[in-house]
């Protein structure tokens, strides 16, 4: 081999040996970046908030029994006119007045061997329902209803069909706000995080929220709402 031709093989061989050299170094330096990058922290963020309830479902339930169908119907349409009368006096518009069909037992049809005779043959369960926005005034009713026990109405409150039943329904209005809080608290402690661990908090790489629950504050308040939702947000961090 002559002397330029080593010249050119080393000269080449030098060239492919510093090239590979600073793609391995560009490599590895983005490799190590990427890492870096990759650094993240998952926090989560609670915004609960309690809110009065809009509207309200009283469901007036009451019992009526007797010997005489016939007179059974008359005694029903006796103690439901009586309950509607006294609910408009106290308040309540006719048209959140409502009736539903009154349902007849027949006992005499339900009798088995050995068991005594029922006092009445006929026994019947109607429901006269409240559905109203006005709240403060319904349940001002709600605890006026013994007048109408004194006047022989047999109202029956132990059942879950006979609870009154309250609604948010807002819940649209404070959605953004919401959020928004929840969203703030969750950067809140990255940031605490990202301090603690001498790092530096960055974009969001991926957030998530979930769903809104609506319950009562406790069972002596069903009309006070307590609506929480958490979000979740992932942050990247760097030295």
């Amino acid at each position: 081999m002559t002397e330029t031709g080593k010249s050119s093989a080393l000269i080449l061989g030098a060239c492919l040996f510093f090239g590979l050299s600073s793609l391995g170094y560009l490599l590895g330096s983005s490799a190590i970046k990427f890492k870096e990058y990759e650094r993240t922290v998952t926090v989560k963020g609670l915004s609960e908030k309690e809110y009065e309830a809009d509207i309200v479902i009283w469901p007036i339930q009451f019992t009526e029994a007797s010997n005489n169908l016939e007179q059974l119907y008359l005694s029903i349409e006796g103690s439901t006119e009586k309950i509607a009368s006294f609910l408009t006096r106290n308040g309540i518009k006719q048209q959140e007045i409502s009736f539903a069909t009154p349902s007849i037992t027949d006992k005499s049809a339900q009798q088995y061997g050995g068991q005594a005779k029922a006092e009445f043959r006929y026994t019947a369960i109607q429901i006269v329902t409240v559905y109203s926005k006005n709240i403060k005034s319904v349940r001002h009713i709600m605890s006026l209803l013994s007048v109408l026990g004194k006047q022989g109405i047999v109202f029956t409150s132990d059942n879950y069909q006979s609870q009154p039943e309250y609604l948010f329904t807002r819940l649209n209005e404070v959605k953004p706000e919401m959020i928004e809080e929840a969203t703030k608290k969750a950067r809140e402690v990255a940031e605490k995080f990202a301090s603690d661990s001498k790092s530096v908090l960055g974009k969001i790489k991926k957030a998530a929220q979930g769903q809104f629950s609506i319950n009562a504050r406790d069972k002596n308040n069903p009309h006070i709402k307590r609506v929480r939702v958490v979000s979740t947000v992932a942050y990247y961090l760097s030295d």
